[in-house]
């Protein structure tokens, strides 16, 4: 209904009523009547007809036939039908591209014409037409609005120059557009300063390497000083601007913050939102120490918490970016907790969201406040907030140990209440209390059981059986409990037989003489009765387990289990800081990262903060520790027997103080079932569960042999990636890394195939620096000048970094080395295969034409030493299916020689560990595009072959980084 509005606007205030009249008529034969009209000499009714066009197109009806009786009417002084005519214009010259040539006359005429509204409104209709054949007469008009008197007029040329960009990118670059467009952030109006760097945001976000936004200090300085005087939204594009930018040091970083928290004072909530993302980002690089930051931290809260006073859709994107903003710093809403609490009139998403803030605000300060709403919202009526505030009141107890008590007695008011769904939910958060204060609150296991039979959902079965199988030996009728849901196994959701065969295992193990048929029962309905292969595959593990190793089944069924940390849905650090430098846009709404919804040809570039005051890590770098020293990073809750998040805590001592002494054959079979790599150990939620390890080895009497349908994977030798007890021993005296291997010369250019220019070469990385190391020999009768080099596009974006050095001419039978200094921020395109570069090389004979090969160690930079959390958080978080398995032979070195060769070729090792004679190497690597490969490399000592697992989000690179470990190790 664009077009209505407009035509409303374009009509004075008193007469907007009357124009409802042209949106009436529904006559036949209209179209010859409007022709008629539209070729009066009366210029009122001229515009009549034109609206009545309009009116016609708005409510979408074909008027495409009268586009040579409107395009007449374009030769007119009257500004408003002048309007009205572009609009059509703008609808149909796509359809009439021919047609629409016709126009280009006036419109260039328009473009002089000395009323600025006109020759703005010119160039914008020029620039919303997107036909190719009317762009190549745009660009004499537009090269004279972007230098035209009236600012106005410049303002709008910058905008076209992004829409014409659009359309046709390289005529705007042969143009030099851009470089006006440049030149316009130093223009005297705010407006144009505004609209220059939103075209130039715009462009850039399609070309992410073309560095077309050069920030500097004297750029920052332009843009803030027209940041107070431009409007709204002119705000937000520089606001934006500012946010990509890294300041040298924490002067500078200090600076601009003073001069952009008078936004946060902004009516607008975007432009609120914009100037927080700004000082979020450059906070990360003010000393803690500092005046200023404590300022800084008290200007934040106010602003965040006026936009709570908003209509609810704005409380809910505001809602979302404070989520974000408590993680990473909850010291700004720390005293602000009365704000989050609930009302009664707030819808219930807005609700959901507040009570998420509460739980990341509770601390023992506020806590009895905090659990008296609580308890308050458990009452309510609406059946989803209620589940979320139960679930919260076990969420305060995890998160304030002081707490606990008094939280586990509230449930329990809340379980008398013996409303079903609060039941449920209380049940599942005492099953995460139980989890965090073993051996406490035990006392309240009879209630639980006294609503065994009104649970009906799959997550509180699965809870209660859970209870049930953890503490059986407190539970004088634990058999018959667990014994009632088993009648109804196949009808049960996969989660509750996947808990109830762990439960009966446990209680088995406690309790052997009186559940043995119970055992036998279960592991006959999850094995031969079950078509789910999670299940299946569990049940022939526990069977074999039993069948052959009753003290190894108690090792690992009843194993020391890890407490649970504070908090379960907290952002994984590295995301987290991404979604920081998206404040205020649909990414921290949906909180995922724009890469993760946005689709199409734009290159969506991944933001990370600034490295932490006094730090030395790169603005790059994944490492979660930019806290700065006395800030433990917050702690990523794994999902229930999830050993992986209990690495990240793990202390640096020896193998031997960790794993207890157990008979070899114990040893073999637990490891036999359980050795499958870093997936194994991302195990369900019971089979690393606590209880003394004692028991007799007759325990599995009676049970037989595991069945023959046993998965033959599990016998033998783990597999690659088997446990990480001591992931982080590091120890085993790494010594420096030697340099980056540089493949020999090879022949790329044949002399017979370039008039007798031969060209043969390699690839090294010096410094940081790709070179491309050449020998150009002439073997012709002639004298060769004015070499000159250029790449096709290539899937790493590799060019010429500076044009080929042959600084004298090559006399026949000649030979000159060159070395030629690459980038990596040409234009990307995939080739096959992926690391295929074509190269055309000019001489004053003629071009020749070659394609060589790149190793991709080429690529690997020397930041890719990956911080070991995020290792571990990376290596869970990339899908199984990206893995993959090679095998390097003939490799006559140990671990230790193998990484240093490999980190002198960038292959960096995070962490070694050494299990039965093997070592265990867990390596990363970063590519120039910001690519992450994580290895595992397997040494077996006095085995010539290694066994290397690489896992890539990119999985299309593991076999070219397969090839790079094989190049460097043999040579």
């Amino acid at each position: 209904m664009e077009w209505a509005s407009q035509l409303c606007e374009n009509r004075g205030l008193g007469s907007k009523m009357t124009d409802s009249k042209y949106f009436t008529t529904t006559k036949k034969g209209e179209i010859f009547e409007l022709k008629a009209e539209l070729n009066s000499d009366k210029k009122e009714k001229k515009k009549e007809a034109v609206k009545k066009v309009i009116a016609s197109m708005t409510v979408g009806k074909d008027v495409s036939a009268l586009f040579p009786d409107v395009v007449n009417c374009m030769q007119t002084d009257n500004l408003e039908l002048k309007k009205l005519v572009y609009l059509y214009l703008m609808n149909y010259a796509k359809s009439q591209p021919d047609m629409a040539i016709m126009a280009v006359n006036t419109f260039v005429k328009d473009c002089e014409d000395p009323n600025p509204l006109i020759r703005a409104l010119a160039v914008r209709t020029m620039g919303c037409i997107r036909v190719d054949k009317i762009t190549e007469y745009l660009c004499e008009p537009l090269r004279k609005c972007l230098k035209d008197e009236d600012p106005y007029v410049r303002k709008t040329a910058a905008v076209c120059v992004a829409k014409l960009h659009d359309i046709n990118a390289q005529l705007v670059e042969d143009q030099g557009f851009l470089d006006t467009l440049k030149d316009l952030i130093s223009d005297s109006n705010p407006m144009v300063v505004a609209n220059a760097v939103a075209a130039l945001s715009e462009i850039a976000e399609s070309h992410p390497n073309s560095n077309l936004l050069d920030l500097n200090p004297q750029t920052i300085n332009k843009l803030l000083t027209a940041l107070n005087e431009c409007t709204e939204w002119g705000q937000i594009f520089i606001l934006d601007c500012l946010a990509n930018y890294t300041p040298r040091d924490d002067r500078e970083s200090q600076s601009i913050c003073e001069r952009v928290t008078p936004r946060l004072s902004h009516a607008n909530s975007a432009v609120v939102l914009s100037a927080v993302k700004v000082l979020m980002k450059f906070m990360e690089m003010l000393p803690k120490d500092l005046d200023y930051y404590g300022t800084l931290l008290k200007k934040l809260a106010p602003p965040l918490v006026t936009l709570l006073s908003a209509e609810p859709e704005l409380q809910y994107v505001a809602l979302r970016n404070i989520n974000l903003i408590v993680q990473k710093r909850p010291e700004i809403l720390k005293h602000e907790m009365k704000v989050f609490f609930v009302k009664y009139n707030d819808p219930i998403y807005v609700k959901l969201e507040k009570l998420d803030i509460m739980i990341r605000l509770a601390s023992q300060a506020n806590i009895a406040q905090v659990l008296a709403e609580l308890k308050e919202y458990a009452t309510e009526v609406d059946v989803d907030f209620v589940r979320k505030a139960v679930r919260a009141i076990g969420r305060c107890a995890i998160k304030v140990e002081q707490s606990a008590e008094r939280c586990v007695s509230t449930l329990l008011d809340l379980i008398q209440t013996k409303v079903n769904y609060v039941v449920q939910e209380a049940i599942v958060v005492i099953k995460d209390i139980f989890r965090k204060y073993p051996n406490k609150y035990e006392s309240v296991i009879a209630t639980l059981c006294e609503n065994l039979d009104s649970l009906d959902e799959p997550e509180a079965r699965a809870a209660m059986i859970w209870i049930v199988g953890e503490y059986a030996e407190r539970i004088d009728n634990a058999d018959e409990l667990l014994e009632s849901f088993l009648e109804g196994f196949h009808d049960e959701s996969t989660q509750v037989q996947l808990q109830l065969l762990t439960a009966i295992v446990k209680l088995f193990l406690k309790k052997p003489t009186e559940t043995q048929e119970l055992v036998q029962q279960v592991l006959s309905l999850a094995t031969q009765d079950s078509d789910n292969p999670d299940l299946r595959d569990r049940g022939y593990i526990y069977w074999r387990l039993l069948s052959t190793d009753p003290v190894a089944a108690k090792e690992v069924v009843l194993a020391e289990k890890p407490l649970i940390s504070e908090e379960t849905d907290l952002i994984e650090p590295t995301l987290l800081e991404e979604l920081i430098c998206h404040i205020g846009t649909l990414a921290s709404v949906y909180h995922k990262p724009p890469s993760a919804f946005v689709e199409g040809s734009r290159g969506v570039q991944h933001r990370r903060l600034p490295p932490r005051a006094g730090s030395v890590e790169s603005a790059e770098s994944p490492d979660v520790g930019q806290s700065g020293p006395s800030e433990a990073p917050p702690a990523v809750i794994p999902s229930q027997g999830d050993l992986l998040g209990d690495l990240l805590n793990l202390d640096l001592a020896p193998p031997t103080a960790t794993v207890p002494s157990v008979q070899p054959s114990m040893q073999m079979g637990a490891m036999d079932l359980l050795g499958g790599g870093l997936d194994s150990l991302m195990g369900d939620e019971s089979d690393t569960l606590g209880g003394d390890i004692g028991g007799s080895p007759s325990m599995g009497a009676g049970l037989g042999a595991a069945p023959t349908a046993m998965p033959a994977a599990l016998g033998g030798a783990p597999p690659v990636g088997g446990g990480l007890g001591d992931l982080f021993d590091l120890g085993g005296g790494v010594g420096m890394p030697t340099g980056f291997y540089v493949v020999p010369k090879t022949l790329w250019l044949p002399a017979m195939k370039a008039k007798g220019l031969e060209i043969s070469g390699t690839f090294a990385r010096r410094g940081g620096i790709i070179q491309m190391d050449m020998s150009l020999t002439n073997k012709a009768m002639s004298v060769m000048t004015d070499f000159a080099i250029q790449f096709n596009r290539n899937s790493f974006g590799l060019a010429p970094a500076g044009p080929l050095q042959v600084l004298t001419p090559l006399s026949p039978n000649q030979t000159i080395d060159v070395s030629l200094p690459l980038s990596t921020s040409g234009p990307v395109m995939k080739m096959e295969p992926l690391n295929n570069l074509q190269v055309a090389v000019k001489n004053n004979i003629d071009v020749f034409y070659f394609s060589c090969q790149f190793p991709l160690s080429l690529l690997f930079v020397e930041d890719g030493k990956m911080e070991r959390q995020v290792f571990l958080a990376t290596w869970k978080d990339i899908p199984n299916d990206n893995e993959a398995q090679f095998q390097i032979k003939d490799i006559h070195l140990n671990s230790d020689a193998a990484s240093n060769k490999l980190q002198g070729s960038n292959i960096f090792t995070i962490a070694k560990r050494t299990v039965e004679g093997q070592d265990m190497l867990y390596q990363s690597i970063k590519l120039t595009n910001s690519i992450w490969v994580l290895a595992e490399m397997r040494v077996q000592t006095g085995n010539p072959n290694y066994t290397l697992s690489i896992k890539c989000r990119a999985p299309e690179v593991c076999q070219f980084v397969y090839q790079c470990y094989e190049m460097v190790l043999k040579n």
